[in-house]
């Protein structure tokens, strides 16, 4: 698989990552299978799929405890990125950026994880307790430490305070000024598909003018894009897309023009190629900076989507990707 480049370091990964929460963690709980996740990953890692995204709050700690026991074969194959910073309780997440919170739960990461070393640390959420620049300094200790190979930060998410009239992420890039102040970030991850192209305006940029990597997470739309889902099929209860507005029957019918026109781009390159395909293609096409996270917790979409490295759009296909309709169905 083609290797793209996180941060300043050059750390190299594949082109596609693998998003692991859905293994333990927020999707279909009734369908998670520990075996079959497993040989997900290890189907990924085969693939040349190395960016394992992970996080200490997913399960809490079980995938992590997962991605341990495929690590201690093949720890070599893979880059690892887990992030701190959100705990969970029996009804409620809550942040902590507490110095030393932040390098006990490095520690025990680094245990459920089976390895001596993360590849990649990111902050989950800035505490509002904590001065950003406080957790990220004990972050960097961790560089230094041996114990983290980069450092990155997740966007704010969506449903967040913003200023009247602010972008999406205009937090993020206030918090990204103050924390490199302090250390290099080495990569962001935000939301970024063709039916959420909001990091287009203004963090992507930030990014690539400052040689930062970029993760795109949920560039999939939390599986809309696959053109797999049903509208009306319902979702488990602890299935977050039960909550997601744009996951409504009402707006999954209404999405689906957007889900027609990746399949007429796909049908362009083959009967084989998918919209899943399609999707992932136009994330990659963004930027040499850019790596696409879908997640999955079967061998089959693990596959598909490391074929999407391998498609190429043609100017064509990009510009009517960009063109679709926007989404209907929003958490503001």
């Amino acid at each position: 698989m083609e290797r793209r480049t996180i941060g300043a370091t050059a750390l190299a990964v594949g082109a596609v990552g693998l998003g692991c929460m859905p293994m333990n963690w927020a999707y279909s709980t009734s369908r998670q299978r520990g075996d079959e996740s497993a040989r997900a990953v290890h189907r990924a890692l085969d693939l040349g799929v190395s960016l394992l995204d992970t996080a200490d709050m997913y399960g809490p700690f079980t995938n992590e405890l997962l991605l341990g026991r495929v690590l201690k074969e093949r720890r070599p194959d893979a880059f690892v990125s887990t992030k701190v910073g959100l705990l969970v309780g029996e009804q409620h997440i809550v942040a902590n950026g507490r110095p030393g919170y932040v390098k006990r739960a490095c520690d025990a990461s680094l245990r459920r994880l089976q390895t001596d070393v993360i590849d990649l640390y990111q902050l989950h959420r800035a505490d509002p307790e904590v001065p950003v620049e406080e957790t990220w300094g004990a972050m960097a200790d961790l560089v230094r430490a041996g114990k983290v190979r980069a450092l990155g930060l997740c966007a704010v998410g969506a449903r967040s305070g913003r200023r009247s009239g602010a972008r999406l992420h205009d937090g993020t890039v206030r918090q990204l000024e103050r924390v490199q102040q302090v250390f290099p970030v080495g990569a962001v991850e935000a939301e970024l598909s063709v039916w959420s192209p909001e990091a287009l305006r203004t963090l992507l940029p930030w990014c690539a003018a400052r040689g930062v990597g970029f993760l795109a997470a949920m560039p999939l739309g939390n599986g809309y894009l696959t053109g797999t889902l049903t509208p009306g099929q319902g979702f488990e209860p602890e299935d977050l897309r039960a909550r997601h507005p744009r996951f409504t029957a009402e707006m999954m019918a209404a999405n689906q023009p957007i889900v027609a026109g990746l399949r007429r781009i796909a049908a362009r390159h083959g009967d084989a190629v998918t919209p899943a395909q399609v999707a992932l293609a136009w994330v990659l096409a963004q930027g040499r900076h850019v790596v696409p996270v879908p997640g999955t917790k079967q061998e089959r979409w693990v596959t598909q989507n490391a074929g999407a490295a391998d498609l190429r759009l043609t100017e064509r296909d990009l510009a009517e990707a960009s063109a679709l309709p926007a989404a209907q169905g929003s958490w503001e």
